[in-house]
């Protein structure tokens, strides 16, 4: 009797951008002699790339419908100048200048998903002229200067922490907190992963083999508790790592499990397949782009916080990340196709991107390079595979 060969099932379109990410992330630690995996980078990684995960989380739902906001970065400056200069000048109560700035934020998008859905004017026109008249209208607003500081209650949402709880010493602290959500998170692993064996096996689906199973669970629960384990030996779970959480939790629930997250995805499989069907793709098109609006106002109040203050040229080029992100992380060029998991590790690469090229001392420009190889090797490679179909 011959030998069974063990047989490698790997979803390429899931795991593929998870495997790149920890590619690249040990290509640096290489070339940057382990700085990359310090404890206060991990923890910088996760402070100066919150923003772009915020607009990767909406943009995914622009590119799903085949299309993409072009003036999230402007939008982001706009919503963070106003509200700093609520809280400097007028010293309005920073929640009620965070909620003025939400609602600006839908505003703008409201604006856009006017003149796209009622008008039908293109997205990308639509957007280019958002992203000039917002970045003009925060030149005006700002007067083309910094406006700072900002009070320490508003830095916290994005320099801030949670209250630790140090159960190591002084010199080598230990946060709790970040081990019982280890704990947590690798329990829930474990039965996501059993129970989707399960549900596959009662409906006669195809199931990988256990051994598999296992591999792949023990590889997501290393990544979880070498990250956390990163931030409990610096200060703790940073305030923007719990944002991004929920709203990661909370969008990915309405694009997985709800009617709203379904149209989206009908609209940019076949728009007017989508139409005949009753759908109502105006509509669809109108909320995606008010909730980019929201998240570009989120993102802003990151922002300003993260930097104690806000100005002109913030949000320069941000529009470019999270449209990256999208496509690198497997979302189609042509809609339809994503997830927001997905849009999170593509956020999460760029971020990797970006750190560690600075860490072993590329220049601005070649970084742009780069980045742009890899934004077009991502859409190549969706495009190559579409078309094997």
């Amino acid at each position: 009797m011959g030998k069974k060969k063990l047989k490698v099932q790997i979803d390429m379109k899931q795991y593929g951008m998870i495997i790149a990410l920890i590619v690249i992330f040990l290509l640096f630690y290489i070339l940057s002699d382990g700085k990359n995996a310090t404890a206060m980078n991990i923890n910088n990684l996760v402070m100066q790339n919150g923003y772009v995960v915020i607009l990767a989380v909406g943009m995914l739902l622009c590119v799903l419908t085949g299309n993409i906001d072009l003036g999230v970065g402007s939008t982001v400056a706009l919503t963070g100048a106003i509200c700093a200069i609520m809280v400097v000048d007028y010293g309005v109560p920073i929640p009620i200048a965070f909620l003025t700035v939400l609602i600006v934020g839908i505003l703008v998008g409201m604006f856009e998903g006017v003149f796209i859905a009622a008008l039908g004017i293109p997205p990308f026109i639509v957007t280019l002229a958002t992203m000039l008249m917002g970045r003009g209208l925060t030149y005006v607003a700002l007067k083309a200067q910094t406006k700072g500081p900002l009070p320490t209650n508003y830095t916290q949402i994005g320099a801030g922490y949670l209250p630790s709880i140090n159960i190591g010493t002084e010199k080598n602290p230990l946060d709790l907190l970040c081990i019982i959500i280890a704990i947590a998170a690798t329990a829930f692993v474990i039965f996501a992963e059993l129970r989707a064996r399960k549900t596959k096996q009662k409906y006669g689906f195809e199931i990988i083999p256990m051994w598999q199973s296992l591999v792949k669970s023990l590889v997501i629960i290393g990544l979880i508790w070498f990250f956390l384990l990163k931030l409990a030996w610096y200060r703790g779970i940073p305030v923007v790592l719990v944002l991004m959480a929920i709203l990661i939790g909370v969008y990915h629930f309405i694009t997985s499990k709800t009617v709203a997250g379904r149209h989206i995805y009908a609209l940019g499989g076949n728009a007017k397949a989508a139409r005949l069907s009753g759908i109502n793709t105006k509509k669809v098109f109108f909320w995606v782009y008010t909730n980019m609006g929201l998240l570009c106002g989120v993102a802003g109040i990151v922002l300003s916080a993260r930097n104690a203050s806000a100005t002109p040229k913030a949000g320069d080029g941000f529009e470019m990340d999270a449209i990256a992100s999208c496509y690198i992380g497997g979302a189609s060029t042509y809609g339809g196709i994503g997830t927001i998991l997905g849009a999170v590790v593509g956020a999460l690469i760029m971020g990797v991107l970006n750190n560690g090229m600075s860490l072993i001392g590329w220049s601005t420009d070649i970084q742009k390079v780069v980045k742009g190889i890899v934004l077009l090797g991502a859409v190549t490679f969706d495009l190559l595979s579409k078309n094997r179909k």
